[in-house]
């Protein structure tokens, strides 16, 4: 094998962004934050 030889290749091209999966790990957030509040005031945030 003779590894003095330059081999030309292609770039890879750039990968598209995905902006529907960042719609939906921002929705997923949010129904978690208001999943983390309900479950706080459920258990948590009445007074005994």
């Amino acid at each position: 094998m003779n590894n003095n030889v330059i081999q030309f290749r292609k770039p890879t091209p750039p990968k598209a962004p995905r902006p529907g999966l960042r719609k939906l790990l921002t929705v997923l957030g949010i129904v978690a934050a208001f999943v983390v509040v309900w479950l706080y005031f459920n258990f948590a945030g009445r007074p005994v």
